[in-house]
């Protein structure tokens, strides 16, 4: 079954305030709502994300930014701060691909660059 089908709002919504809920669980149903979930909390996630990210790989730097404006980083960067290789990073970003039917891998000139 599809990430899409395996929630709604109310449900994804129920699990985020969940006082016990595993964090596999929890992370499906964060990553529903940035997926498909309203546009208001998609972008409050979004936010979230980035400042994680941020403040868990202080290193990784945004290359450029997606025509919606998030940022897009080198696969390399990417695995460099994970310590994987660039095989598992791209493996990683890959089955995202497949599992959400959405294309990760933005072609660098498609991309903002940053000054």
């Amino acid at each position: 079954m599809d990430l899409k089908e395996q929630w709604d709002l109310k449900s994804a919504l129920a699990i985020l305030k969940h006082q016990t809920v595993d964090a596999k669980t929890w992370a499906e149903a964060v990553e529903w709502l940035i997926l498909y979930g309203p546009d208001n909390i998609r972008e409050l996630l979004l936010d979230s994300s980035g400042t994680a990210t941020h403040n868990c790989f202080p290193e990784l730097q945004a290359k450029g930014y997606s025509p919606d404006g998030q940022p897009c980083y080198s696969v390399a960067d990417m695995a460099k701060a994970m310590q994987i290789s660039e095989d598992e990073a791209r493996e990683m970003l890959k089955a995202k691909e497949k599992a959400h039917h959405l294309h990760h891998f933005i072609d660098e000139d498609d991309t903002m660059k940053v000054q």
